[in-house]
Parts: structure tokens; C-alpha cells; sequence
């Protein structure tokens, strides 16, 4: 029997805000992940787990996916001598949800990727260099790609940039509008500090959101319910929305030419609100 979050399990994946990246090399936090409020969780097998231990993870990860478990995985970056491998095992697993691309640079590694798993098997593709995300556009349009992550630290590290939100906002808008061109779901921003408090995390998804982007990675599960707050529509945003469509409903007037994109907003939060369970929280 599977051990997923009944709510999460039943929440599409574009709609995902929090994704929990756990370590594949320890597997007795597969089972925790998989039953907290993340909306979506990523057994990790590339930066969580040195070389030694790749085979090791993978073995961990498949016996997870088929007694019972489903969540997406992260698999080592096509440059690796691990990628081939990976692939080759979860294609052959029960409970994948999908996979995340480490690494990914070209939108021909993202189709490459797709053709080695189950037809229909979605890709994340983690931008984490500076030529991802000059290929960001193609690589949101490449067949296969269901949705962009950003890597921040990786992309630090290959950039020299800092961690301040605005020098990292031009990767994050282009990352927003790639997914826009790209026709997918907003993309998934990096996660806050492992030892991030509720403040802290709180903060930076107001970050996150005021970009566009509307996930967010998580290192630690106790950050989870903080992300899936953060990313949501906030209280005044519901009453507003709520008392906008029950007066449109009882016959309002058109007022200006703002009112019928106010209007939409408005059901695009109602909608968000039923799939979030948030009327009632």
C-alpha cells in the first residue's frame, strides 16, 4: 500500500508547490517524506549521494518504487557515467511519477531523457548553469520537459553570483517567461537554507512569488507546510476573490475594462483554493 499523503497524491504535479528532495542513499526517510505535506517528493540521486554510493541509491530507489512508493526522482546529469544507468532501472519501476534532470543545458538532453522512460513520463529540467539558462526557452519547448527548476547553488558556484534576490532575479524571470513560451506550469525555484526557519523560509517565497515562479525546492521536510503557505493565495487574496465571484454571480455590473481580468484572476485564485483545500483551513 502506498504510503503517500492522500491530499498530495491527489494534487497534479503543475500544480506542485512544494517538492521535497530527499536523499536516495537513505532510504528510511523515503516512507516520512512520502506521508508529510509535501506536494510532491524527489528521491535524490545525484548531489545528495557521492560516486561510491550511486549504485547503492539506485537500488534503494527501485525497491521504493516497487513495493508501493511512488515519487519522482532525480537522476545524475546525461554527462555522467551514472545517467545511462539510472534510466535504464526506473523505466522499468512502478511508482515513478517523473524524473529531474541534473545539470540540464541542451532541450536535446531533456527528449533524450524522455525516450529512455515509459512513454509519458514527465521531465524537470533543473537549469543550474549559465548556458541552461541561455537555453532555458528551448529546453521549456523541447518534447518531454513538463516543467523548469532552478538549481541556485549549482548556478552560484558556475556564475560567481551571490545569493541577494536581486542578483539572481534576471535567472528567475527568464526562467518564468521561458516556461511562459514554453506553454508550461511556473518553474520551481531552489530551496531556502537546510536549517531555514519558518521566517526565513516565509520570506523567501515571497521572493519566489513576486518572480512568478510559483515552487519551490525543499531540503528539509519540516520546511514543507512553510512553502505550501508561502505559495499560496493569502488570506485577503481568498475573501477578495470569494466576494468578487459571489457578486459577479448575483448579477454585478461590468464596471471598467479592468473588470473582466480581475474577474479571471479572481477564479484562477478560487480555483488554486479548491485544489490547495485552502477554503476550509
Amino acid at each position: 500500500m502506498s504510503l503517500r499523503n492522500r491530499r498530495a497524491a491527489a494534487l497534479p504535479a503543475k500544480l506542485s508547490r512544494s517538492w521535497l528532495l530527499v536523499n536516495a542513499a537513505k532510504p528510511e526517510l523515503f516512507a516520512p517524506a512520502l506521508a508529510s505535506e509535501a506536494d510532491s517528493v524527489i528521491f535524490d540521486m545525484e548531489a545528495a549521494v557521492p560516486d561510491s554510493g550511486k549504485e547503492q541509491a539506485r537500488n534503494n530507489v527501485v525497491e521504493a518504487l516497487n513495493s508501493g512508493m511512488t515519487a519522482w526522482v532525480r537522476v545524475n546529469g546525461i554527462d555522467t557515467d551514472h545517467w545511462a544507468e539510472d534510466l535504464s532501472q526506473l523505466s522499468k519501476t512502478k511508482g515513478l511519477r517523473g524524473v529531474m534532470l541534473a545539470m540540464a543545458e541542451q532541450p536535446e538532453q531533456v527528449a533524450h531523457t524522455a525516450m529512455r522512460l515509459q512513454a509519458g513520463t514527465p521531465v524537470l529540467a533543473l537549469i543550474e548553469t549559465a548556458l541552461g539558462l541561455e537555453n532555458a526557452t528551448e529546453i521549456a519547448s523541447a518534447p518531454g520537459t513538463f516543467r523548469l527548476a532552478f538549481g541556485t547553488n549549482d548556478f552560484r558556484k558556475d556564475t560567481g553570483i551571490s545569493d541577494e534576490p536581486m542578483a539572481l532575479a534576471y535567472a528567475r524571470s527568464r526562467l518564468v517567461i521561458a516556461s511562459r513560451v514554453g506553454k508550461l506550469p511556473g518553474p520551481i525555484d531552489g530551496p531556502s537554507l537546510a536549517t531555514a526557519g519558518e521566517e526565513e523560509v516565509h520570506a523567501d517565497c515571497r521572493v519566489t512569488a513576486s518572480m512568478g515562479m510559483t515552487g519551490k525546492l525543499a531540503l528539509n521536510v519540516d520546511q514543507v507546510e512553510d512553502v505550501n503557505k508561502g505559495l499560496s493565495p493569502a488570506e485577503d487574496e481568498l475573501a477578495w476573490a470569494k466576494e468578487l465571484l459571489e457578486a459577479h454571480a448575483a448579477g454585478g455590473a461590468i464596471g471598467d475594462g479592468s473588470y473582466l481580468p480581475r474577474l479571471a484572476r479572481a477564479q484562477k485564485i478560487a480555483d488554486l483554493a479548491d485544489s490547495y483545500g485552502l477554503w476550509n483551513a
